[in-house]
């Protein structure tokens, strides 16, 4: 209550005093209100008589002022204002980053005809490579991606936390890394390439590779995802869980997975999506052939060129997906929020 008090007091204070005293007790009742504010913040004794009197003794003369001068324009000090005006340039200049150049590719694609050439420029082709790929990398993450995202949440392994920065070290990687890397390892000449050939199988620049790259840049966001989602699993529920004789995978599978599903989710849409718009080590690993290895991404990279207005309707169908992800994970994650 005394808070309320001495809030309302400040405010009335700045609001009716005269224009030549306004900055001095404006600073006043600022540095006043941040001591006492700092003081409960460090759960410090209740804040002194003599302070308070004072405070409220500097309202009343305030309150005296406003009657002999009621009229005046508030004029906050420069330094706040000049602060505002920063902070609002710099979220402008945030906003034209990322948000202009979608809208103006919107709006290109809007006034252009680009949708006539889609058929003739391979877009069937490349969405059913997409959709195929894409969704045969997201059933290998999920089959592979949750146990070891349980096994980093909950086990205690040695150096886990290094096994945690390897495991989405990818996530940051440049896309022509991990495809070089890919490459080295699996390729004709690399680590495992003469152990595969033995057995007849040669896997870049097939439509194995384009999976393969799939998983290595897209499986590290739904792991992260599933690794945040198992951490924050009450312990408290699968311990009763136990007491009722739950144990091993039914507990797993009708406790722990059911209290996790919306993280899992959410991190699986993200994880899809990063597939589908993978196109760096795509192409240094599988490249760009139509019909078995050129994507979307690729698509579009090998028709801007020749046909700018089919790349751009293509770029919008890709832009329409990663919104459609953006906003279903974020529906999930905020329905997992207490």
């Amino acid at each position: 209550m005394t808070a309320r008090i001495l809030n309302l007091h400040a405010i009335l204070s700045i609001l009716f005093c005269r224009k030549r005293d306004k900055q001095f007790w404006f600073n006043g009742v600022l540095s006043a209100f941040k001591n006492w504010k700092h003081r409960i913040r460090q759960q410090s004794i209740v804040i002194p008589r003599v302070r308070l009197a004072w405070m409220i003794r500097m309202t009343q003369i305030l309150k005296n002022k406003a009657a002999q001068s009621p009229t005046f324009s508030i004029q906050l000090p420069e330094r706040y204002i000049v602060g505002k005006l920063l902070l609002i340039v710099l979220a402008l200049v945030a906003i034209l980053l990322l948000v202009l150049p979608l809208v103006v590719l919107l709006m290109r694609g809007v006034q252009t005809r680009g949708w006539e050439g889609l058929p003739g420029a391979g877009i069937p082709d490349a969405i059913y490579v997409s959709l195929l790929t894409s969704t045969t990398a997201i059933v290998a993450t999920m089959t592979f991606g949750t146990p070891l995202a349980y096994l980093l949440a909950r086990w205690r392994i040695p150096l886990k936390n290094i096994w945690i920065v390897f495991v989405q070290l990818p996530i940051v990687l440049p896309p022509a890394v991990a495809g070089l890397a890919l490459l080295v390892t699996l390729g004709r000449r690399g680590l495992l390439g003469p152990i595969l050939g033995e057995f007849g199988v040669s896997l870049p620049f097939t439509t194995a590779a384009v999976v393969i790259a799939q998983i290595f840049v897209a499986a590290p966001f739904y792991i992260r995802a599933a690794l945040v989602g198992f951490q924050e699993i009450d312990h408290e529920i699968e311990d009763a869980a136990r007491v009722d004789g739950a144990s091993g995978w039914v507990l797993f599978w009708f406790i722990t997975l059911p209290m996790a599903q919306r993280g899992l989710a959410a991190g699986l849409i993200l994880s899809w999506a990063r597939a589908l718009g993978e196109f760096g080590a795509t192409l240094v690993f599988a490249g760009s052939r139509p019909g078995s290895t050129q994507t979307m991404p690729s698509l579009v990279y090998n028709i801007m060129e020749r046909d700018i207005d089919a790349a751009i309707w293509t770029g919008l169908l890709l832009v329409g997906v990663a919104l459609i992800a953006m906003l279903l994970s974020q529906w999930l994650v905020r329905g997992q929020q207490p």
